[in-house]
């Protein structure tokens, strides 16, 4: 049994220790935002948060959450940072086919939350391992540079 703070309400779950934290959310807890990918760290669809840092939730097993807590996609709008995120990337359009959008805005909101004013070079290490096969990084880029610069 593992009990886990997930965007603010506690869970208790029976798993194994080894089970993906990913899998926990999609099937345990229902949580779908965060998305299965490449099942090996490598592409960013499935990140999430522990204690505010982008983690890959398809590699994390259970067992090393602890009393982390952890946040997702469906969360983010009601942290400040977050919200501004969604926001320009709607306005933008950022997304194409939307796939890996999840990963690249829990990433994108731990990048502008650590540093607000970030660099290309700080953007490409922060967005770096996230995936898109559509090619949104452009836009993505320009999204975060709008929010560095004062915002929607």
């Amino acid at each position: 049994m593992y009990t886990l703070q997930v965007n603010g309400i506690s869970h208790t779950v029976d798993v194994p220790g080894d089970k993906p934290l990913l899998w926990v959310l999609r099937e345990n807890l229902k949580l779908t935002g965060s998305k299965y990918g490449c099942g090996q760290a490598l592409c960013g669809a499935c990140t999430v948060h522990l204690d505010g840092h982008p983690v890959r939730a398809c590699v994390t097993p259970i067992s090393a959450v602890g009393e982390q807590a952890v946040r997702t996609i469906e969360d983010i709008a009601y942290d400040a940072v977050g919200a501004k995120v969604q926001e320009t990337w709607q306005n933008l359009n950022v997304p194409q086919c939307g796939y890996c959008q999840s990963g690249q805005i829990m990433a994108a909101t731990a990048l502008l939350t650590d540093n607000p004013t970030p660099t290309d070079r700080d953007i490409d290490e922060a967005m770096s391992g996230n995936i898109c096969r559509c090619g949104t990084y452009p836009r993505i880029r320009r999204a975060i540079h709008k929010l560095a610069n004062g915002g929607v």
